[in-house]
């Protein structure tokens, strides 16, 4: 699915969005395209022909709101693990708790890794220490004030890097 880059009004980046989400925004003139696919690809109806953008900018600025904590769900942790087991690094289709809740593990991001169906099945309720098995990365909160762009410098258009590219510290 072809992913288009939301700006809000001073250019900051806020997400990534479906192409068919970008392309309302924009004919309901909520947003107005920065960049075009680099492609030249086009999108045509009985009575006009689009562009397909790669990046858009909202019309009117949005403001969001400050977290102190990262809220933990299903994709942004598959997005902070690259969609990649964290046991031997293949396409991760489910959610593993390194310490099993059975065990007292708890519900957080320093305990919740991205694994495949065999290694989530084979692992089950045990502990690491028990099967030999290590982490190929520890398992932290994501930080930044964008951190539903993790990875979108590697994964993304090339258009796409002024805008999510870490600033200098």
């Amino acid at each position: 699915m072809r992913q288009v880059l939301l700006l809000n009004a001073t250019y900051e980046p806020l997400t990534t969005l479906p192409l068919r989400r970008a392309i309302c925004l924009v004919l309901r003139e909520k947003a107005e395209i920065v960049h075009h696919d680099t492609t030249g690809a086009c999108l045509r109806s009985a009575t006009m022909s689009i562009e397909v953008p790669s990046v858009i900018r909202l019309r009117r600025y949005v403001r969001i709101p400050f977290r102190s904590r990262v809220p933990l769900t299903r994709a942004a942790l598959m997005r902070r693990d690259n969609f990649r087991c964290a046991y031997c690094g293949s396409r991760a289709e489910t959610i593993d708790h390194v310490v099993p809740r059975s065990r007292g593990g708890k519900h957080i991001w320093e305990n919740c890794v991205a694994s495949c169906m065999p290694c989530n099945h084979r692992k089950a309720d045990r502990l690491l220490e028990e099967l030999g098995w290590t982490l190929r990365v520890t398992p932290v909160v994501p930080r930044g004030a964008h951190w539903r762009l993790i990875g979108a410098i590697h994964d993304g258009d090339p258009l796409w890097a002024p805008y999510v590219a870490e600033p200098a510290a």
